[in-house]
């Protein structure tokens, strides 16, 4: 479990380092909001790390390419079902900013607790 956190801390700096060298992924927001589609596989997202703004509607499209995952986002509530027949969604509005972490709920083998990845919201 220790390992897994400072895997996790470690993950979260490199990220947040090419976040703000124009690396990470800042959501294209709209009026309706931004929507972020993401992939999942054995043992990770893509992307990884997501960059939205606070008080705007995002929309999570997760899919699949090889098995089922799980993706918890806990801070907001979410949890989700990433399997290759199709992808599911939900949309929330984010109250606040700060780095949350997401990650898979149904293990997938060896390297499962690797699957991690963070929601960045900003003012």
């Amino acid at each position: 479990m220790a390992s897994r956190r400072i895997l996790s801390a470690a993950l979260l700096a490199a990220g947040l380092a090419l976040g703000t060298a124009g690396g990470g992924l800042l959501a294209a927001a709209s009026p309706a909001g931004a929507v972020i589609t993401i992939a999942a596989h054995r043992f990770a997202y893509e992307p990884n790390l997501i960059t939205v703004k606070k008080g705007q509607p995002v929309t999570i499209e997760i899919a699949s390419s090889d098995r089922l995952h799980g993706f918890v986002l806990a801070a907001f509530g979410i949890r989700l079902d990433a399997s290759p027949d199709g992808k599911n969604r939900v949309t929330f509005t984010p109250q606040q900013t700060g780095t949350f972490l997401f990650h898979c709920d149904v293990f997938c083998g060896d390297g499962h607790e690797d699957m991690v990845g963070h929601l960045v919201v900003v003012d």
